[in-house]
């Protein structure tokens, strides 16, 4: 499968010559990775090619020959994360200076001189999905090609797995710094996608998500004159694929076309993810969202319409520049008539090189975002709550993922998430399971039979 690389002539790093070779059977790595579900996706890519060039995976990073920051910038919160962790790095740098320290992601820009003169411990930097300059250091220190032996990347074996579809976004919203970051859209092929999909398969996975940073938008670059659905369409032939997701949509790009497909093909779940960020139509204006209050309220009402039992959950921005307290009470009014199914809430804080960073002031106080906040938060949980609370009693569909503390879990065709009383033994299964207890975040309830047997459901429930 090929991969979406910038040139290695936009590198900066450091000669692969300067480290000391180590043992294959020794060599270890260690990803760290905050963000996005793209991030992880590119982490997963990266862990996978370092898994085929023999490297092991460390529990931490203290312990491991090459660390990767994979980074994320997309709010202040999350840049100060991923600078605390770089801070981590000197003395394990100092302890061991064969150590690899690798940053990459949306921290990395174009031009890399100010980070290397801040973050001297790094000895790699590497845009988003930018993965050959670590492998050339890695292969020269295990004296292997990396051309020789990496294959395909793709997530680790697991139940589910997401699959990057297109890369970048064109949107320029003010307040975004990821086209700056990620630059414009480039979508994959359907043929690329659905061969990656089938090796996924192929190792296990029952679950996939089809990501992009506007996943709606799949296409618009390609000349063959497809679309989002189209692909939705062509994945959903995979026999051993069962569900489908995907993430994250733009009240604008989601077509008629699009939501149509969700509610005709079995296999995609009823769970939209379509961020409004405001719902002042002045704020929107500001935020160069392109629609009004009204108009994504009518895209909820088409949706819910077409697609009966969805849940739809959405991401909002508090405090953004000019904010005042009538502007923010729109905010809650839409998320209090919305009633969304989770709600990914956040106060506004300026990133360098924005439009927003250059042209407005962020002047609403830190207290008063932190209060608008909040009160969002206070009214989501209570709705979230009040949602969850009538699965009580009912018996649902859960594709089982994992274990956590003993306790497998695993999330209903909504994204609900469920943990499942003696259950570890069916990870992998689409199981009923009865819900016994609720609660704003999650479920937990006992098998009451194996999908598709005993009535249990398949396809739209």
């Amino acid at each position: 499968m090929p991969t979406l690389t910038i040139p290695l002539s936009e590198v900066d790093s450091v000669s692969p010559d300067s480290f000391r070779q180590l043992p294959r059977s020794t060599a270890s790595y260690h990803v760290w990775t905050i963000g996005c579900q793209m991030n992880v996706a590119d982490s997963e890519r990266l862990e996978s090619a370092l898994d085929q060039m023999g490297l092991s995976k460390a529990a931490d990073a203290v312990d491991a020959d090459v660390v990767v920051l994979n980074s994320c910038v997309v709010r202040q919160s999350a840049e100060d994360k991923v600078t605390s962790m770089l801070g981590h790095m000197k003395p394990l740098k100092h302890e061991n200076k064969n150590k690899i320290v690798a940053l990459m992601g949306c921290l990395v820009g174009p031009n890399t001189k100010n980070l290397r003169e801040q973050f001297p411990q790094v000895d790699v930097f590497m845009r988003p999905q930018q993965y050959q300059p670590l492998l050339d250091i890695v292969g020269n220190r295990l004296d292997i090609d990396p051309s020789g032996c990496v294959g395909p990347l793709t997530a680790s074996p697991a139940v589910t797995a997401y699959i990057p579809i297109i890369h970048g976004c064109n949107k320029m919203c003010s307040f975004c710094i990821i086209p700056y970051r990620r630059g414009r859209e480039v979508s994959r092929s359907i043929a690329d996608i659905v061969h990656e999909t089938e090796l996924l398969a192929d190792r296990g996975v029952k679950e996939i998500t089809l990501l992009g940073q506007n996943v709606d938008s799949y296409g618009q670059d390609l000349t063959a004159g497809v679309d989002l659905a189209d692909l939705l369409e062509s994945v959903h032939e995979i026999d051993s694929i069962e569900r489908i997701r995907f993430l994250t949509s733009h009240p604008n790009d989601m077509s008629d076309h699009i939501i149509e497909t969700v509610a005709e093909l079995p296999k995609v779940c009823e769970n939209i993810n379509l961020p409004f960020q405001a719902g002042d139509d002045s704020v929107l204006t500001r935020m160069r969202r392109g629609y009004t209050n009204r108009e994504y309220r009518d895209k909820i009402a088409k949706i819910r319409e077409k697609i009966p039992g969805v849940s739809i959950t959405t991401d909002l921005i508090v405090g953004f520049c000019g904010e005042t307290d009538k502007q923010f009470e729109r905010t809650y009014n839409l998320v209090k008539d919305i009633r969304f199914d989770k709600v990914h809430s956040a106060m506004y804080s300026t990133r360098p090189g924005t439009i927003a960073s250059k042209k407005m002031e962020d002047n609403v106080p830190a207290e008063t975002k932190r209060e608008r906040l909040h009160i969002i938060d206070d009214l989501q949980t209570n709705i979230q709550g009040e949602i969850n609370g009538h699965y009580l009693d009912e018996t649902i569909e859960i594709l089982l993922e994992d274990v956590k503390r003993d306790t497998a879990y695993g999330r209903n065709r909504n994204d609900k998430l469920v943990y499942v009383d003696d259950a570890t033994h069916s990870i992998g299964h689409r199981v009923d399971v009865t819900i016994h207890r609720t609660g704003p975040w999650s479920l937990g309830g006992a098998i009451a039979s194996l999908a598709g047997e005993d009535g249990g459901s398949n396809g739209h429930s």
